[in-house]
């Protein structure tokens, strides 16, 4: 697959809030920049106890919070190689952290629902294929209600913070430019219009100027054709939340695929 390669190297902090893009399903099986960087990455920092890690793939009306004890795949797509039927992440579950992330939710008034079924959807397994393939992490997931304002996912994600304390790593697994519509599989190169939301994108996180990002829809170049549901941007929300306390954000890594699904990465200590 070719990529056009941004590389702007990393800086580690212990324990980071992360915001990846998961791309297509394909992704955990395929060897590209975007994973080699994922892979490299996690040899830079401190093995997690746990991850709590929140995929646009898991809307619900309800806040819910994953309480497995072992961890299931959902294989939501269809007509792919049967080779991405076969991936499993059997990572185990961890129901006192899944308590506490109620208690902590309830603090910023959003009442959320233990989930003992749920399984993991490519936008959460897809990443820790790559970057934790033994599945020896215990995992816990959270769904994305697109009916609260970004104000509130910001607060979500500032008090998802302090489990950073404990050795948590919080990933928020989205896209920022994420319209299958618009992908164009034998394009070798990246649209002008999604590298230029891209780059209002990083502009905003780079000043911290949430109030710009929250109003990206108005105010952000091509936003419809770049981020049709806001699901996808979410995660990045929370994920900068999280690392309010410094306000400290990294840019990481990008790459674009099939002319404008991009794959990004950002730290935020």
């Amino acid at each position: 697959m070719n990529l056009i390669t941004v590389w702007k190297g990393f800086n580690v902090f212990m324990m980071p809030s992360l915001f990846l893009s998961h791309g297509t399903p394909l992704l955990a099986l395929q060897e590209n920049s975007y994973t080699e960087f994922l892979k490299g990455y996690i040899k830079e920092i401190e093995k997690p106890t746990a991850i709590v890690i929140l995929s646009a793939h898991w809307e619900s009306k309800e806040q819910l919070v994953s309480a497995v004890k072992k961890h299931e795949v959902i294989y939501d797509y269809f007509d792919l190689p049967e080779e991405i039927f076969q991936v499993t992440y059997p990572a185990s579950g961890s129901l006192e952290l899944s308590d506490k992330i109620l208690t902590l939710l309830s603090r910023v008034g959003v009442w959320g629902e233990l989930d003992e079924r749920r399984p993991l959807d490519h936008g959460s397994w897809g990443p820790l294929h790559l970057m934790y393939p033994k599945a020896d992490i215990p995992i816990v997931s959270l769904s994305i209600s697109t009916e609260l304002p970004f104000e509130k996912q910001y607060e979500i994600g500032k008090m998802l913070g302090g489990l950073k304390r404990n050795n948590v790593l919080i990933i928020g697994s989205g896209g920022l430019v994420h319209n299958f519509n618009q992908i164009q599989p034998d394009l070798l190169v990246a649209e002008g219009w999604a590298i230029r939301f891209e780059n209002w994108v990083e502009e905003q996180i780079m000043k911290w100027d949430i109030e710009t990002l929250f109003n990206y829809e108005q105010m952000g170049p091509y936003s419809s054709e770049a981020v049709p549901s806001k699901g996808h941007l979410i995660p990045l929300i929370i994920a900068m939340g999280a690392g309010d306390s410094n306000k400290a954000p990294k840019f990481l890594h990008r790459t674009f695929q099939y002319g404008n699904l991009s794959l990004t990465a950002w730290e935020f200590a």
